[in-house]
């Protein structure tokens, strides 16, 4: 379980394929202790820490999660938000998030309204009963507050810190990300069938 706060922005060090599963290894942030086994979200993805070198870590993603996410897409160099599971102490700054990605979104509009970023992400429209106005919503790991939406879209205002601490601040149109919806509505949803 995570909050969508985002512990510190990482880079890809390389990805490899074996048979079916992805590899990706991921510069280790400075002062971080990682063990083996150990749940990092990364863009949202809950993943497994399976091997630790001196200044990185290796994570596996099996064909389900790359068909789901965007971790297909990553190449040396790539951009990513990190952040460590929940403890029982710790303050829920965000809100509630699984590291379960729903569904991936396309940037549709990179608006700046005076000193934030305003982002239209187009989603599947069967994912927008998960969705509400003034909602919570995880892009790429990112807790976020939906400020308005549509059919198949929903948009989100972007804050400075946002923008200088996360990948998305240089995020643009044609981009794709992850999408997580709020774990309750997907609850009451299941509840009121």
């Amino acid at each position: 379980m995570f909050t969508g706060i985002i512990k510190k922005v990482s880079v890809v060090e390389k990805t490899f394929q074996k048979k079916e599963s992805l590899f990706v290894e991921i510069r280790k942030p400075k002062g971080w202790k990682i063990w083996l086994g150990q749940s990092i979200a990364i863009n949202g993805v809950c993943s497994t820490v399976k091997s630790i070198f001196k200044s990185s870590f290796v994570v596996e993603y099996m064909p389900e999660t790359i068909k789901k996410t965007t971790v297909g897409q990553y190449a040396k160099g790539s951009l990513v938000n990190l952040e460590t599971s929940l403890k029982l102490s710790d303050l829920l700054d965000g809100h509630l998030v699984q590291g379960h990605v729903d569904t991936t979104g396309k940037i549709l509009e990179v608006k700046k309204v005076k000193e934030s970023i305003l982002l239209k992400i187009k989603i599947l429209a069967s994912f927008m009963k998960f969705v509400a106005d003034k909602g919570s919503v995880a892009i790429d790991g990112i807790s976020l507050t939906v400020v308005e939406t549509g059919k198949d879209w929903l948009s989100v205002s972007l804050v400075s810190f946002t923008l200088e601490n996360t990948n998305l601040g240089s995020v643009k149109i044609g981009d794709r990300v992850n999408i997580e919806t709020d774990v309750l509505a997907k609850y009451l949803a299941k509840l009121m069938k």
